[in-house]
């Protein structure tokens, strides 16, 4: 099993959608990501909090065997804060911004962090992006993601992060902006052209596509009766793919469909419940239980 390392935001979160509202929940990509990722692989986690951070979730962290060496925790300071609401097309809507620690983030790594083999790069300023780069010792596997934001206002730093980029994540929506292809396998081609070598387009309820050199892979979505929050739902689909890759060790495209398919799986659990709740009570025969449903429902006899 090799180890997996994650650099990306620890928040506070403020969500209203049909199904409920609940306020100043933790959560954040590194969160979201991390928790799923450690039912596969060892994650080490670097990221910025306040002090008014919850220590209970943090060591329910530690107690998933998630190292917080990297975690920097600021001393009179507020942690990162969103908050948004859902409608029925469940397209997240920012009402409210908060950055404050999250606004001067620039990780150092620790130096044991910088070995890791598999890498992923959170949705955050491809600047930062650039400086985990630099400080990393020629990581096997690189993964990121992104987000319009950053599409729009740094592409020229982003098009930096995908040329040392393996795998490059990203939503339908985004993949139309960054290559004006509506057509997922000409926007698929195209993001190719800029560095990765796999491109994996998540596409909500509605599952994922991936595309590599010479193959392609579709997987809908798992079936959830309702979807309470879909918070997080991206950050922990990358991190079980990328947890099960970094248990795995191999980058085969036998191997790269299960990570599919397991990242998909904690994906269905995470939108099941308000926050981290879904990714961070699970048990190992949860997971087993829902993948044994889902070769049910794909399976057919060629």
């Amino acid at each position: 099993m090799s180890e997996l390392l994650v650099v990306g935001s620890v928040a506070y979160d403020s969500i209203r959608t049909p199904h409920g509202e609940v306020e100043e929940e933790p959560g954040g990509a590194a969160i979201y990501f991390s928790l799923a990722a450690s039912h596969y692989s060892k994650v080490n986690l670097v990221g910025v909090v306040g002090d008014d951070f919850d220590q209970n979730l943090l060591n329910k962290l530690q107690q998933r065997g998630i190292d917080l060496r990297g975690l920097e925790r600021i001393e009179k300071a507020k942690t990162f804060r969103w908050k948004g609401f859902y409608e029925s097309d469940l397209e997240a809507q920012t009402e409210r911004t908060d950055l404050n620690v999250f606004a001067d983030f620039a990780p150092c790594l620790p130096e044991e962090y910088r070995s890791t083999p598999f890498l992923f790069l959170g949705n955050i300023d491809p600047e930062v992006q650039l400086s985990v780069l630099d400080q990393m010792d020629g990581p096997r596997m690189v993964a990121c993601d992104t987000m319009n934001y950053w599409i729009e206002g740094k592409p020229e730093q982003l098009a930096r992060v995908l040329k040392q980029t393996d795998i490059f994540f990203l939503n339908a929506t985004e993949a139309e902006l960054m290559t004006g292809k509506a057509n997922l396998i000409q926007a698929a081609q195209e993001l190719r052209k800029l560095g990765p070598s796999i491109v994996i387009i998540k596409k909500g309820e509605h599952g994922v596509f991936m595309v590599g050199r010479e193959w392609q892979f579709v997987l809908p979505g798992f079936p959830v009766s309702i979807v309470k929050d879909p918070t997080g739902a991206g950050d922990s689909f990358g991190g079980g793919f990328m947890g099960y890759l970094a248990r795995s060790g191999g980058t085969s495209f036998s191997t790269l469909k299960s990570a599919l398919v397991h990242g998909n799986i904690i994906a269905s659990f995470a939108v099941q419940e308000f926050g981290v709740k879904g990714v961070s009570d699970l048990e190992s025969w949860d997971l087993d239980e829902r993948y044994q449903r889902f070769v049910r429902l794909t399976h057919f006899q060629a």
